[in-house]
């Protein structure tokens, strides 16, 4: 009898997710959309201001949506030490870099023309886009 309620449970749990546990449906935070696409808009908005000189970092409003990010995080069920460990992991770090990197292309930033970077910040911050809340124009 003990293994065929073993049988059943297992199959109960495979069924059905719901009854797994909530940190077991977790997505892996490289794949959060939330988290992943507020830390491309933080990478986008740090090459932006550190490449023009006329635009810079809203450094409280940075830093307030740093810790509702992680606050975010914390709430969705991931443990400090996952988000530590997913903010320090170097691949992570690279993956998020390439696609910001790949985003300001696309919006017309080119490397070497400073105020392609410029143009693409003034644009942002126009539009009140969360990489455009990070910023403030000096212009």
């Amino acid at each position: 009898m003990k293994p065929l309620l073993a049988a059943a449970l297992a199959a109960v749990t495979l069924v059905s997710p719901m009854l797994a546990s909530p940190a077991l449906a977790l997505e892996p935070l490289s794949q959060e959309k939330h988290i992943n696409d507020s830390l491309r808009a933080g990478r986008i908005g740090d090459v932006i201001r550190k490449t023009c000189p006329t635009i810079h970092a809203r450094m409280f409003v940075v830093w307030s949506k740093i810790e509702d990010l992680k606050q975010y995080a914390l709430d969705k069920g991931y443990s400090r030490s996952e988000v530590e460990a997913f903010l320090k992991d170097r691949k992570e770090k690279n993956r998020l870099k390439a696609e910001a990197d790949a985003w300001l292309k696309k919006a017309g930033a080119v490397a070497g023309n400073v105020q392609s970077f410029c143009a693409v910040g003034e644009a942002e911050i126009a539009k009140g886009s969360l990489v455009g809340s990070l910023l403030r124009s000096s212009k």
